[in-house]
């Protein structure tokens, strides 16, 4: 199993958009240089956050976008369920695959149910702010010359600890 390129610059934009002050806009080509990933691409994305109300559009000259929800309530589970729809390992379980008939009898499938539960139990703990303020801290250690990291990010120097929203 893996994450979709498409997950994976969502989660990406939604971290790059919380390392933003509040209230904050920028254009679809700002982000897609933020997180080093093509234009054309990260529009579709920006557009698919819009329409799941995760981000917050813009027209005009003062426009661009913006997160339109608190990044401490939204998890890195619900971005990747947000593009690819129900986390499911493998098609016997539980989902779109509408479970398999071997269940009761199938040494793999109590296997493959604790396995996803896992990995649904760590996305779900990993907070879109939580990886914000990791990236900030991590992109100050580059900036100061720090050995740790070589990711290089564009993130704004604060964090967004809370959103209205409403």
């Amino acid at each position: 199993m893996q994450i979709t390129r498409a997950s994976d610059y969502a989660v990406r934009v939604m971290i790059y958009l919380a390392t933003l002050p509040e209230a904050t806009r920028v254009s679809a080509q700002s982000v897609a240089r933020g997180i080093q990933a093509p234009v054309s691409f990260v529009s579709k994305v920006l557009q698919m956050l819009v329409q799941r109300g995760f981000v917050t559009s813009h027209r005009g000259v003062a426009g661009g976008f913006e997160l339109a929800v608190s990044p401490e309530a939204v998890c890195l589970l619900d971005v990747i369920e947000m593009v690819d729809g129900p986390l499911q390992i493998n098609v016997c379980l539980p989902g779109e695959g509408g479970g398999c008939e071997r269940k009761s009898w199938c040494g793999a499938h109590t296997v493959w149910a604790e396995a996803q539960e896992a990995m649904k139990k760590v996305l779900a703990s990993a907070s879109i702010a939580r990886m914000a303020r990791e990236s900030v801290e991590k992109f100050a250690q580059l900036a100061a010359g720090e050995p740790e990291a070589e990711v290089r990010i564009e993130p704004a120097p604060t964090v967004r600890q809370k959103r209205r929203t409403g």
